[in-house]
């Protein structure tokens, strides 16, 4: 008789996926994450035994722990399936000792990809549960529960209620305040440049040369009158080219995404915050119904990864397939170095199937969907793919001792660009080819201009360049990046403007108490430095409770001077223009973990609060209410009608305000993203026209 065979891992979605992979003998459950963790209620560490956490049922998973329980004992094997991580070998763990089964037993199934093959060969070898992976995640949950419920209750107390300190979050919140900082402080510098337009005689093409220096020098223009002395003279003087060089310039493929590196592509490239990023991949990692022979299967792996390497079978595969598509002179085989600091227990992010072509699978997926698995397979693709090469040529032009130098360049072969492009915050400029040139040429001038610049301030962070200053620094690990970000913003240090991150008054105040009293918690260094000891508890190197024994005394010690020297600061809520109607006063905006809304600064004698409302100055078609900016569950915005629920008239796309449909006169919306347009509400009418580059340029200002 087979046996019976129980098999937990974290989500539905992914239990619904392994189900259709195993027999009828294995039962699939669902724990939900974690179903047992340290009370939110109190410190729940006992700091004086050794740092001895409590743990206990986590509210309303009971009944989900029961049931789990009365499976288990149904069954003849148990294997516990969790993320393949410090998380989830937390939970594996956790459920092992609630359900009664030895740690020490070879209980623990783990696999980078869910894939029919992936799963069936990680049940074949089934290993005990890591206690060096266990550890190494209960040293970090024990620290940062001490150093957020110590130091929390005094910004409490000190500051507003509801604040946080978070080892983590208290160092991104500062590294954004301190560059806010140097933008404040940062004084411009003058600068100018020259720039001459010469054409060759022979082609009568033109090309544009920068001015360097001179007699060979480089020089730097400080004002207008020694741009203009450049000018006069050059304008007198015979050009001549001086020196031609040409090369060959080749450029590698950036290896496949890391967690942080797509998150960053993800932001840069299509406008994702790192959440959004976190979510979708989720779902490509946990399975995709693809119909058909496919079937249900997870289109990526594992996306909580630092590592760069890629399986041997994967990178065969992919070989294979490029080879097949694009020619055997655009593949090359590729493994990348991981950096030290790295946990290369997964792969890097990759498709789990190179052959599962992204537009194959275009109607199967979401429209973000899509878009993502089209990052993660053009750019893992492309890794395994050949330089691309350019013909490069560049000229340095005389004019009297003035030397102007020129360059340009043409791609000779694509390579990995056939695939894939880089993103980089500042879009390249495409360089034009030069004219034939020789040494010792006399070419003519067209024109020569100067222009006046100033030197910028450092740019404020986005989610891709916090991310990447976080990862460079060692402060926390691929889990860590997206609920950072996500915690600062919902918790009112920082705010978006745009695609930036800007600190708030309540983040530069908390910032300037925990530098004061708390020097180590918002230090890039010690943080990082405690990063690598958590490490190392990982690895075996150190006992855990070491650790927090060595932190401890010097953080109880700020904390009772801290409670000493702390001056209570009172924060004045941000007025709004709107008026209670309850009492009159002047409404303020406040902030939820939903986000901001309006309440009376009479509370508690007046407690009306409200939502803040934003219009869009265009109509309802059904009922003349104004349409509304709304956000769904998800966080997704979309346009309703202010009479609802009386009317429920909805659109994802934005509301066109003070114009008409000219076929109709109904309501035009605007269509942003590839299919760029302007176009009728109603579908019958058929109106339809581009955008002008007035409203592409306003979308992008926006963006």
């Amino acid at each position: 008789m087979a046996k019976k065979k129980l098999l937990i891992v974290e989500s539905p979605a992914k239990a619904g996926t392994i189900k259709k992979y195993l027999g009828k003998d294995y039962t699939v459950m669902a724990s939900m994450g974690h179903v047992i963790d340290l009370p939110k209620s109190q410190l729940a560490v006992d700091t004086e035994n050794h740092f001895k956490p409590r743990y206990i049922t986590i509210r309303g998973k009971g009944p989900l722990l029961a049931s789990l329980k009365k499976e288990a004992a149904k069954s003849d094997v148990v294997y516990l399936a969790t993320d393949p991580d410090r998380e989830g070998e937390a939970i594996s763990w956790h459920l092992a000792n609630a359900l009664g089964i030895d740690v020490n037993s070879k209980c623990r199934v783990t696999f980078n990809e869910i894939t029919k093959t992936a799963v069936k060969a990680a049940i074949k070898e089934p290993r005990s549960i890591n206690m060096n992976l266990v550890d190494s995640q209960q040293a970090r949950r024990v620290l940062d529960r001490i150093v957020g419920y110590k130091i929390s209750p005094i910004l409490w107390e000190k500051v507003k209620r509801g604040l946080s300190a978070g080892r983590v979050q208290s160092v991104a919140t500062k590294l954004i305040c301190d560059r806010e900082e140097e933008i404040m402080n940062f004084k411009p510098q003058e600068f100018w440049t020259v720039e001459a337009v010469i054409i060759e005689p022979k082609s009568k093409k033109s090309f544009t040369a920068k001015y360097y220096g001179e007699n060979g020098k480089e020089n730097k223009l400080e004002n207008k009158m020694q741009a203009q002395s450049i000018i006069d003279a050059v304008k007198k003087a015979e050009l001549t080219v001086s020196k031609v060089k040409r090369g060959e310039q080749r450029r590698k493929p950036q290896p496949p995404f890391t967690t942080s590196t797509l998150q960053q592509d993800a932001s840069r490239k299509l406008n994702y915050q790192a959440t959004k990023t976190m979510q979708i991949a989720q779902g490509l990692y946990e399975g995709v119904s693809l119909g058909g022979k496919l079937g249900t299967i997870g289109l990526i792996t594992y996306m909580r990864t630092d590592s760069l390497r890629i399986a041997d079978d994967a990178q065969r595969d992919a070989v294979a397939y490029l080879t097949e598509k694009y020619g055997e002179e655009y593949v090359k085989a590729r493994q990348y170095r991981t950096k030290k600091n790295a946990q290369d227990a997964h792969e890097a992010i990759r498709p789990t199937s190179i052959s599962i072509y992204p537009d194959s699978i275009k109607d199967k997926l979401t429209n973000e969907q899509y878009k993502l698995y089209k990052l993660i397979w053009d750019r893992f693709a492309a890794s395994q793919m050949a330089d691309a090469i350019y013909d490069t040529t560049s000229a340095s032009i005389d004019a009297d001792g003035h030397t102007f130098r020129a360059s340009g360049s043409s791609i000779r072969f694509k390579g990995y660009m056939a695939v894939y492009v880089e993103a980089t915050d500042k879009k390249e400029e495409k360089s034009k080819l030069l004219p034939p040139l020789e040494e010792n040429q006399n070419v003519k001038l067209k024109e020569i201009d100067s222009k006046q610049h100033f030197t910028q301030p450092p740019p404020r962070y986005t989610d891709a360049t916090l991310i990447r200053e976080l990862e460079e620094n060692g402060i926390g690990r691929p889990s860590t990046y997206a609920p950072t970000i996500s915690t600062i913003v919902s918790r009112g240090y920082v705010q978006r403007s745009k695609k930036q991150l800007v600190p708030t008054e309540l983040g530069n105040v908390t910032t300037e108490i925990m530098k004061n009293n708390f020097k180590d918690i918002v230090d890039v260094e010690f943080t990082a430095g405690m990063e690598q000891k958590l490490d190392n508890v990982e690895d075996g190197q150190i006992n855990w409770e070491e650790v927090l024994e060595e932190f401890y005394p010097p953080f109880k010690d700020n904390l009772e001077k801290a409670q000493e020297n702390i001056a209570k600061i009172k924060i004045k809520d941000e007025e709004s223009d709107v008026i209670c109607e309850k009492c009159g006063r002047r409404m303020v905006y406040k902030l939820s973990k939903f986000g901001k809304f309006l309440a009376c600064p009479g509370y508690p004698e007046c407690k009306n609060a409200k939502t803040i409302r934003e219009g869009t100055g265009a109509f309802c078609p059904s009922c003349g209410g104004e349409m509304l900016v709304k956000k769904s569950r998800r966080g997704k915005i979309y346009y309703g009608c202010e009479h609802y629920p009386k009317c429920d008239f909805m659109v994802w796309d934005e509301p066109v305000k003070d114009e008409r449909c000219p076929q109709c006169g109904g309501l035009l919306l605007k269509k942003n993203g590839r299919a760029k347009k302007i176009y009728c509400a109603k579908p019958e009418c058929g109106y339809e026209r581009k955008l002008t580059v007035e409203e592409m340029r306003e979308k992008k200002d926006e963006g």
